[in-house]
């Protein structure tokens, strides 16, 4: 079943109407302009579909059509890997959008295929962090721009800990034992979800000390020819893992049935498990669902003598190379990443910016999260340098050590995987 509303916003120039359209997994917003018949109208494709990230996308929209009343933009939205599925089959069928989002493991194969435009030409690209220009630059062209630093972290019941005589713990001891002893109280300590959940712990705990020695654009470079392999880094993050399972610290069998930024976030207000794994940016949400407890997120307690954060270049925007209106797309991108339209949408989406002298979100709840990134104990989820779908590959991975798999199997079939995937290229 279908629920709309419709909200409608009058300029001098121009009379708008948005249509937001929600249907179980996506939205779509539509923007009408019924005074010029020869306006052009761009599709922008994205899986921002929450209620709250669609009005303030509405809103940039809105003041980019009101700059440019020859344009006209409709938005459209899907859930998860239901739009990447999506976004695949319109690009192979000549039928994509004219803006889009992406991640790292599918701008891989545009970027391969040549249907992403290079964006270098943008007036905002000097804007961003010089990490950030890092990640975007590819000999010397630009296939993508962020709009957030997204932030994994670990959600925690503070009053449940505190109930119980726990911590909110620092490192990796306390955090096993906290976990240990919900345990055995029989409680089930972290809910995870089946897709960002473990995979980000296998990462950040695998590649932490790459990024603290300087050495990952070294070993990204071996991992891409082949010379080594992933499981050579990212063994020590799935033994984690495999621990957690076999000490029940998370439910295996029900963590593959838990969708992520929404069935994790029901079952964690309920207030019966004292942490949960997700993303940062749902802190809001969270909060908005009114639980009857105190929460913080707090970096990834994994490493023996602290905690680090796992971060991506998130809301990766890019521009159809066949589009018929390139020039306007890229005029769309350029106003969307400008700093006051990055503020306001990092914000709300509780990250943080990837522009110079961008701020942190202000929510509360994850202000904690702050001084870890400012010390630079980070870790790329998908960084730009490593050329295999890191994203997708160890998200399966989990979901075999989820079904019992024994962990050196999985290790071998990652490898094979990541093998077959440079074969492919």
């Amino acid at each position: 079943m279908k629920n709309k509303g419709t909200a409608n916003i009058c300029a001098a120039v121009l009379a708008c109407i948005f249509i937001l359209a929600g249907c179980g997994n996506g939205n779509q917003v539509v923007n009408y302009e019924e005074t010029d018949r020869e306006s052009i109208t761009l599709t922008f494709f994205g899986n921002k579909y929450e209620p709250e990230n669609v009005l303030i996308i509405e809103e940039i929209i809105s003041d980019f059509m009101k700059e440019n009343p020859g344009i006209r933009i409709s938005y459209e939205s899907l859930k998860g890997n239901a739009y990447y599925n999506a976004l695949e089959k319109r690009m192979a069928a000549g039928k994509g959008d004219d803006v889009f989002m992406v991640n790292h493991d599918i701008l891989l194969e545009l970027k391969n295929q040549g249907l992403v435009a290079d964006l270098s030409g943008l007036g905002t690209i000097s804007n961003f962090t010089e990490s950030m220009r890092g990640q975007m630059e590819e000999d010397g062209r630009i296939y993508w721009v962020p709009t957030t630093v997204s932030i994994f972290g670990l959600y925690c019941n503070l009053d449940l800990l505190k109930e119980h005589n726990q911590k909110v713990p620092e490192n990796l001891g306390e955090w096993m034992a906290a976990c240990e002893y919900f345990a055995g109280q029989g409680i089930t300590p972290v809910i995870a979800n089946n897709d960002i959940s473990l995979k980000t712990l296998v990462i950040g705990r695998g590649f932490y000390s790459l990024y603290q020695e300087k050495r990952e654009k070294e070993v990204f470079s071996s991992l891409n020819s082949g010379e080594e392999a992933l499981s050579d880094y990212l063994e020590p993050g799935f033994l984690l893992v495999k621990e957690m399972i076999d000490k029940g610290y998370v439910d295996a069998k029900k963590t593959v049935e838990t969708r992520k930024t929404s069935d994790d976030l029901q079952e964690f207000t309920k207030g019966e498990a004292p942490f949960m794994l997700t993303g940062a940016w749902a802190a809001g949400r969270v909060d908005g669902m009114k639980p009857d407890f105190l929460f913080e997120v707090i970096p990834y307690p994994v490493l023996e003598d602290g905690s680090l954060l796992v971060i991506n270049a998130d809301t990766r925007l890019s521009v159809n190379a066949g589009s018929e209106h390139k020039e306007e797309a890229m005029k769309f991108v350029e106003f969307f990443t400008k700093p006051e339209n990055i503020s306001k949408f990092a914000d709300q989406q509780s990250s943080f910016s990837p522009l110079e002298g961008g701020e942190p979100s202000s929510v509360k709840e994850i202000q904690t999260l702050i001084p870890c990134y400012q010390q630079g104990r980070t870790v790329i989820g998908t960084d730009a340098f490593l050329e295999v779908p890191i994203w997708n590959l160890t998200a399966q991975a989990v979901q075999k050590l989820l079904a019992g798999e024994p962990e050196e199997t999985v290790m071998d079939w990652l490898d094979e995987q990541a093998g077959e995937e440079r074969g492919a290229e």
